[in-house]
């Protein structure tokens, strides 16, 4: 019983770990720069103020 005990665990820590990863990676991802976005493309520099 202390195997499965242990097991059972170890799994919620690492299923605990992978929410926090991926919460962390879409604040991240969410999160706007302030200032100026600039940009050269096909059709020339782009600037955009965030």
């Amino acid at each position: 019983m202390p195997a499965s005990r242990n097991l059972l665990i170890v799994l919620v820590v690492v299923l605990l770990a992978a929410l926090a990863v991926t919460g962390y990676s879409l604040y991240q991802e969410k999160k706007q720069p302030d200032g100026v976005e600039i940009s050269v493309g096909k059709n020339g520099l782009s600037i955009q103020q965030k």
